[in-house]
């Protein structure tokens, strides 16, 4: 149950990751100042000990900076709380594959005395981002996307960018502390103003910070062509990373206008920042006085390492097909509406109505067995609630009906297994409510133990390469893919032929099994 927003290239810090990931969840995460919390105070406290010192870019005198051992110990304890959040992915070879390339990089930084750390981290989230102090991250999500050694590198090195040039440091509370606090508050019933309910229900709807800024995100370009030219990669990879992402966002935007909901769009600067864009072309030229001879592309070596990655959603995240939910890790199924769109989110799975007019979503609630409990004392509804005992699917519930400002709920709080999971419909007006009233719970009541036929349908998707023949087309390619009406397109991003480029003879592509 953890699908965050899609595509962002660089950001301060990862969120809060309320997962569903089974053992991964205890009281103090749930809070809505949870482990974002703790990362943001880190941030803030430390900065709060700030001073004057050189940059180790420019070697000019910049002020609120911390001591490198601040720094570090900041960027250590950060690193601590994100892999909480979000773990490493179980994939040897791989961490070391990005490890050995981010190495590299790093010994032809600015800051080649850091202690680097180079970790992928298993989200499909399309993002890379960094930490103060030397750890750098890049989702499983990227990595589908990219399609040569040399671009990621151009990921790496814009995020070693950052580090080098101190820009988390640099942002102080106003992009870092603050940034990293902010909760969004996308909450199930609002109006929450007590700790259980908070507990249960309020939550980030925002996976990702925000950006660096303009200046700060051209910076890190110039400074990652730069590592990539000394390293022996192209500098022009890094407008090549870009041009990936810029499509990314094109299709994401293309998506939620047919779909009618609010496009994924990327955070930070890239709305203006293309890869035609001439401050970049500059800032990236100016590597080429690092005279590469033979550049380094790594194309075969790079689709080899992410062959066998899954795709989307894991099984450690819970997948959804064909609108169920399938949890083999927690043991838990859902079948959310016909139609509806389905968004598997880092702290909960959410479902939307066709008209936006309903809304129903599934998160963890507290390790206790009194559901009743929970439901009086951690959400606040309307007078005239009614609230009742029973059970879910074969275990231990209770159950609520009102209406929250006026917006009509039904809340249901289930027992299962070591801990209780919260499920809320709520609908846009009483006329909604009518409306909907029966496909909220149906979906509710939907709530069971995974069964074989269950698991049988939410098989895992996983990166395959094939190599194309003569005559091969993307939408051939894609009647084999189990991806639906957007396979073709999403296909086409993964190998770089994006909007309506074709596969040369004998190329090896990128498809999902």
């Amino acid at each position: 149950m953890l699908k965050a927003a899609s595509a962002a290239f660089c950001i301060v810090a990862a969120s809060q990751r309320l997962s569903l990931r089974s053992g991964r969840i205890d009281e103090a995460d749930v809070t809505p100042r949870g482990a974002f919390r703790r990362i943001a105070m880190i941030l803030a406290g430390a900065l709060a000990l700030s001073h004057c010192a050189q940059n180790p870019v420019s070697g000019e005198r910049d002020f609120v900076l911390l001591s490198e051992q601040q720094e570090a110990e900041m960027g250590a304890q950060a690193h601590r709380d994100v892999l909480k959040e979000y773990a490493a992915l179980d994939a040897p070879e791989l961490q070391a594959y990005v490890d050995a390339v981010g190495q590299r990089l790093a010994k032809q930084s600015h800051r080649p005395g850091l202690t680097w750390h180079f970790t992928v981290i298993d989200s499909p989230d399309v993002n890379a981002f960094a930490l103060p102090g030397g750890y750098v991250y890049v989702t499983r999500g990227i990595l589908a996307y990219l399609n040569s050694e040399a671009e990621l590198a151009g990921v790496v090195g814009h995020e070693i960018g950052h580090v080098t040039a101190r820009h988390g440091v640099r942002q102080q509370s106003a992009a870092t502390a603050a940034g990293l606090g902010t909760v969004l508050g996308s909450i199930l019933v609002p109006g929450l103003d007590n700790q259980a309910g908070a507990s249960l229900l309020q939550t980030l709807a925002q996976a990702w910070t925000a950006g660096y800024g303009r200046e700060h995100e051209l910076e890190a370009d110039r400074l990652g062509a730069q590592y990539l030219a000394k390293t022996g990669y192209r500098p022009e990879a890094m407008i090549d990373v870009i041009g990936v992402l810029k499509n990314q966002e094109r299709f994401a935007a293309e998506r939620a206008k047919r779909d009618g909901t609010k496009p994924r769009t990327y955070h930070g600067t890239f709305d203006t920042h293309p890869s035609n864009d001439k401050r970049l072309q500059q800032v990236v030229n100016e590597a080429k006085r690092y005279r590469v001879a033979a550049p380094r592309e790594g194309r075969s070596e790079y689709l080899e390492k992410i062959a066998g990655v899954y795709f989307g959603d894991s099984p450690e995240q819970g997948l959804v097909r064909d609108n169920l939910l399938v949890h083999e890790k927690l043991g838990l199924a859902m079948q959310f509406p016909p139609a509806w769109h389905v968004q598997n989110h880092p702290d909960r799975v959410a479902a939307t109505s066709p008209g936006g007019d309903a809304m129903i979503e599934i998160l963890a609630g507290p390790r206790n067995a009194r559901p009743l409990d929970t439901l009086k004392k951690g959400i606040r509804l309307d007078p005239g609630a009614r609230y009742d005992s029973g059970n879910l699917g074969g275990f231990p519930a209770a159950f609520a009906a009102g209406a929250q400002q006026g917006r009509p709920v039904v809340v249901a709080a289930v027992v299962f297994k070591d801990r209780q999971y919260l499920i809320a419909g709520m609908t846009r007006d009483k006329t909604a409510y009518q409306k909907q009233r029966g496909t909220l719970r149906a979906a509710i009541n939907s709530f069971r133990e995974t069964t074989g036929a269950d698991r049988a349908r939410a098989r895992p998707y996983r990166l395959k390469l094939v190599t194309a023949k003569h005559g091969t087309t993307m939408a051939e390619v894609a009647r084999q893919s189990p991806l639906g009406a957007d396979g073709e397109s999403q296909l086409r991003l993964m190998n770089d032929l994006y909007p309506g480029g074709e596969p040369k003879a004998g190329q090896r592509l990128k498809v999902v099994d």
